[in-house]
């Protein structure tokens, strides 16, 4: 094989990921349970962002199935997602969360809180790490559904 040819089949191994991978998301889910009277929130996020975003933050490398880095991906999800009520962040409790190789998924409520007590919501997970990151946000309420997007320039949204 010739130098030419060896050269380029290199480059077309090492940009494969680039092309596997073109953009950056997460979805997030909130719902009122009328069964146990708690909004719940359900995010789920690719698993080799979090991972990048997480070694990038602290220069080391992370394993999502191990409880210690879990709980490092926790301080971060909670100092970058939130809920406002009228009178302040409503008390979003950490469920848990399952981590497999595609995807990373949170589970949160808020105990004994009606939907109804939302009025914003504060979403910049990855974007901070990710300039091109997208956070959709579906809302289910009663039978009606809204979507609301998030990104680097616009973090916050009111809930209604």
């Amino acid at each position: 094989m010739s130098l030419r040819a060896t050269l380029f089949a290199a480059m077309l191994v090492c940009a494969g990921p680039a092309w596997a991978h073109s953009f950056h998301a997460g979805i997030a889910e909130i719902s009122f349970n009328e069964r146990t009277g708690s909004t719940e929130v359900v995010h789920t996020y690719m698993s080799h962002d979090v991972e990048a975003l997480l070694s990038n933050l602290y220069q080391r490398q992370f394993d999502m199935g191990e409880p210690e880095d879990q709980a490092v991906f926790r301080q971060y999800l909670e100092r970058q997602f939130w809920i406002n009520g009228a009178s302040g962040r409503l008390p979003l409790k950490w469920v848990g969360m399952t981590a497999d190789t595609e995807n990373i998924t949170v589970f949160q409520e808020a105990p004994a809180t009606p939907l109804a007590q939302a009025s914003s919501i504060h979403n910049a997970v990855m974007s901070d790490f990710l300039a091109d990151q997208i956070n959709t946000v579906n809302i289910k309420e009663g039978a009606g559904a809204r979507t609301l997007s998030f990104d680097r320039a616009h973090p916050d949204h009111p809930f209604r």
